[in-house]
């Protein structure tokens, strides 16, 4: 072989070893949730965030969306599925399995917060606290709350207990059960993508469902009549959310990426969530009273029935917790006060 050639061919090696290298250094990151691409956070919060991180590593990071259950198995396995390995980062609500979570749920009790703003960075921050043993084998990114359930029904207008009783509503998760049965609803409990069409089909007379989540839902188009509580007032019921990552995958991560990733989680990304799903409540209402669709709240003397029937489901976690070896009142006491810091 020629001098010269030898020159091109080590030259080459040497191009292919850098690119090679500069390839090696990428990481894609397998990023699966429960609802369609279009809903709020893979639009407006999960697509952002990786642009984010994309551009601060340089192109080192990249993400690959898997909604709508696209790796397969339920909505209720999505955190195990973070934790084994399936996916590097999910969002889910961990509540969908009833009593896996039961410190961390204290925050899907009746009437806690009255925004996700607000509500959001305390749960971060009670996690942290509190019960960040329930969350073992990930990395948790955030943690926040949707904009408040509201009740949702096809054919009744509902405005007291007396109106709701005996109505068959979709609950979201086991908090959320205990709570339409205290207020005399026939509990239904589904993960939301199944709501739709239970709706549609009569299967239940109506559903507990934010409306964050509606437009992606359609749930305009099944349901007439929705029932919150006053603007001012604590949501009647909420779910915790939490984006959590492989930890094994985070800790295979070379420390420029675990840095950006680290910059780009945490209390503010949860508090900034909690906005982005406030922000979607109006916008929903809209496209709710295009179609026709009729608002009530709940009188203040009715509100007051409807915690004083509630306060069972209180006392019941109460029960669980210490069970697990946990102080509910505490635990209560404290994320009360973690909102009442953050806002609330």
């Amino acid at each position: 072989m020629k001098a010269s050639d030898k020159l091109h061919l080590a030259a080459a090696i040497g191009l292919s070893a850098v690119v090679g290298g500069v390839n090696a250094q990428e990481v894609v990151l397998k990023i699966a949730h429960f609802l369609p691409p279009q809903a709020t956070i893979q639009a407006q919060v999960l697509v952002p965030w990786c642009d984010k991180i994309g551009k601060e590593s340089a192109g080192k990071l990249k993400c690959q969306f898997y909604p709508s259950m696209q790796l397969g198995g339920t909505p209720p396995q999505l955190f195990d599925q973070a934790k084994d390995g399936v996916a590097d980062i999910i969002w889910t609500i961990p509540t969908y399995q009833a009593g896996r979570f039961a410190k961390s749920e204290v925050f899907e009790l009746p009437f806690m917060a009255k925004s996700a703003e607000v509500g959001s960075p305390a749960l971060w921050e009670y996690i942290q606290k509190n019960s960040l043993d329930e969350f073992k084998g990930t990395k948790l990114l955030a943690a926040h709350l949707h904009d408040g359930s509201l009740l949702h029904f096809t054919n009744k207008r509902v405005t007291n207990l007396d109106e709701l009783k005996g109505l068959k509503v979709r609950a979201p998760t086991r908090i959320g059960t205990k709570f339409l049965a205290a207020i005399g609803a026939v509990p239904v409990q589904m993960p939301v993508p199944q709501v739709t069409e239970s709706l549609s089909k009569g299967v239940i007379d109506g559903a507990m469902v934010p409306w964050e989540v509606a437009p992606a839902l359609k749930l305009q188009e099944v349901t007439k009549y929705h029932l919150d509580n006053a603007a001012t007032g604590n949501k009647m019921s909420n779910s915790i959310f939490v984006i959590a990552m492989n930890q094994a995958k985070y800790d295979s991560l070379p420390p420029d990426l675990k840095k950006v990733i680290d910059a780009n989680s945490g209390l503010e990304f949860s508090k900034q969530i909690g906005r982005i799903f406030d922000g979607t409540t109006e916008p929903a209402k809209k496209l709710a009273a295009a179609a026709g669709g009729v608002f009530d709240t709940l009188s203040p003397a009715e509100l007051e029935r409807w915690k004083k029937a509630t306060d069972g489901v209180e006392k019941d976690w109460f029960g669980e917790v210490a069970g697990k070896g946990g102080n509910g009142p505490a635990l209560l006491d404290d994320a009360r006060a973690l909102i009442r810091k953050n806002g609330g």
